[in-house]
């Protein structure tokens, strides 16, 4: 289910905060963007991940796809956080059948859960006469099944659930077509969850999701100035007028703490990289932020600093054509850092259609 492809199916990225929806057509060497829907979610609906009240989800989907006229009845959507375990293994050569007769006993000494628990995916990345490299994934059932019944109650029908991470990284080749020597970091901010995926040309070489997000920034604006949520919200955009009376200098280092935990963590999961690659040339070249979180004011700016590195913004339309007539230009500029897991979704249903 994980790595599977199906056709005439659009994307349905459920964040933590809000739904987003693409529909695309075309191959992906020539993509039209068909329809895009975004819609936040009320308050505590998906807490760490897991969705709360189901029916608040399926409602949400049916309004975006009623008031953007999505007629398919089959999604492409994807999950991320700690119950998604992403591994790249090493093996010695075999067949394909003996791969698929051996993977759960090769899975089983690197998924930290019972096997019957889960469901597991894998993809053959890399083979030469002495290796074999094979991405596997697992997602606790439980967490599948959730999303599943959201989905389902919208009356859509879940044909594949994704990986974030892999969504994202689908996002970026198909805009960025990268050349198999670069190395880039592509950063998905969300509201509770940060997926990191070190990509190197189109291969996964290292993935982590950190329970961090753009709420942590949200939240010590309420806790510490005592702001409303709304209120929060639009400080931390940057939009200070949207609160009388307010204290700048209180604000900065309030930001400054939760940039600066943010940064750590992509430290950390570079050194976690290097610490498990025996390749000590490679080196991040630079780092794509997309997601929510992103739009942060100053972020980009501050991670850049921090990092050392040289950070965009990623954009998940860059080589899909848009009918500027249908869509405003505007609007799509506004929310496109949330709709690259989306778009990433929405490629792998028009590839087939």
């Amino acid at each position: 289910m994980l790595f599977g492809k199906k056709k005439g199916v659009f994307g349905l990225d459920i964040g933590s905060s809000s739904v987003k929806i693409v529909e695309l057509d075309g191959k992906s060497n020539k993509l039209n963007l068909v329809n895009l829907g975004f819609e936040n979610l009320p308050n505590d609906t998906i807490v760490d991940g897991q969705i709360m009240e189901l029916n608040a989800v399926s409602e949400v989907i049916q309004n975006v796809c009623g008031s953007h006229n999505i007629k398919s009845n089959e999604v492409i959507t994807s999950v991320s956080g700690h119950s998604v375990i992403i591994k790249n293994i090493v093996l010695p050569p075999m067949s394909i059948e003996e791969l698929e007769e051996s993977i759960d006993w090769h899975a089983e000494e690197h998924i930290p859960y019972d096997l019957s628990e889960v469901s597991l995916d894998y993809h053959v990345m890399e083979e030469d006469e002495e290796t074999m490299q094979v991405l596997i994934a697992a997602c606790k059932q439980e967490r599948l099944d959730n999303i599943k019944q959201a989905v389902q109650l919208s009356g859509k029908n879940p044909k594949i659930i994704d990986v974030d991470t892999f969504a994202l990284q689908n996002c970026y080749e198909v805009n960025y077509k990268p050349d198999e020597s670069q190395v880039v970091t592509l950063l998905n901010i969300g509201a509770s969850t940060m997926n990191v995926n070190i990509v190197r040309g189109g291969t996964s070489l290292f993935t982590r999701d950190i329970t961090v997000g753009g709420s942590q920034f949200t939240d010590i604006l309420q806790r510490s100035l005592g702001y409303s949520y709304e209120e929060a919200e639009a400080v931390k955009r940057g939009a200070t007028d949207a609160v009388e009376n307010v204290e700048e200098t209180a604000i900065e280092p309030l930001m400054e703490n939760v940039t600066e935990m943010v940064a750590m963590e992509i430290q950390k999961t570079f050194d976690f990289y290097r610490a498990t690659t025996e390749d000590d040339e490679i080196a991040v070249e630079k780092l794509l932020l997309s997601g929510g979180g992103s739009k942060l004011s100053g972020l980009k700016e501050d991670l850049a600093e921090k990092l050392e590195l040289p950070v965009e913004v990623l954009d998940p339309f860059k080589e899909v054509s848009v009918d500027t007539r249908k869509f405003d230009p505007d609007y799509l500029n506004e929310i496109m850092p949330e709709m690259a897991v989306a778009v990433g979704l929405a490629i792998r249903g028009a590839e087939l259609k």
